[in-house]
């Protein structure tokens, strides 16, 4: 299991130096730019790169819960997580003011998957009492406060009210969410680490 953890932090910690590397150098401004138009600058490879190294995080902090016993549904839900990662990342957003294309339609959908199921396990985590269960259900509650401004522009267009990302702090709300959930993710694998080393029983089987 220990194996495992070790594997996942450094996909998390790759994929993050990804992530700051293409917003270090493609210029644009994070607070109106959502993290998919990275996808379209000259290093935008770092995106989908990145996506991935999260998603293989993911995978194997899921696998570390479930040798631990954790709840079914807490690693079902880090699965899925991984799972529309990848997605996000190998199915990129469509162009500013182009029409919704099906890789569009996929990278949103999946983009929402990710950011509602990411919380919600941390809250799992939270009510089992695991090691970090106060940080867990902080950041869990901030990601799903700022998973609701991220949709709430959404629901506006669908008004015919006329409201760009150059009107609203978009980029920061999304990153918000991102951050937040990483967080939620590195956690969950590090009071896993924590209990291994202190050689007792796991705090968060089901």
């Amino acid at each position: 299991m220990k194996g495992l953890l070790i594997s996942g932090f450094t996909a998390i910690a790759a994929g993050t130096g990804s992530m700051l590397t293409l917003h270090a150098g493609a210029g644009l401004d994070p607070v109106h730019s959502v993290i998919s138009e990275y996808a379209f600058q000259s290093i935008g490879w770092l995106l989908p790169l990145s996506l991935t190294l999260f998603a293989v995080g993911s995978a194997l902090i899921a696998g570390a819960l479930a040798r631990a016993g954790a709840d079914r549904r807490v690693v079902l839900l880090m699965v899925a997580w991984g799972v529309s990662m990848f997605l996000i990342g190998a199915f990129p957003t469509d162009r500013p003011g182009v029409p919704l294309s099906l890789s569009g339609g996929i990278h949103r959908y999946a983009a929402f998957v990710a950011f509602l199921v990411m919380p919600v396990a941390g809250l799992l985590l939270a009510r089992a009492r695991t090691r970090y269960a106060g940080a867990l259900r902080a950041l869990s509650g901030v990601a799903l406060a700022a998973l609701l401004a991220v949709v709430v522009p959404y629901v506006i267009r669908m008004f015919g009210i006329d409201l760009t990302n150059d009107d609203i702090p978009a980029g920061v709300t999304q990153r918000v969410v991102v951050v937040t959930e990483v967080a939620v993710l590195a956690l969950a694998g590090l009071s896993l680490l924590r209990q291994r080393s202190q050689g007792a029983v796991s705090p968060i089987l089901a």
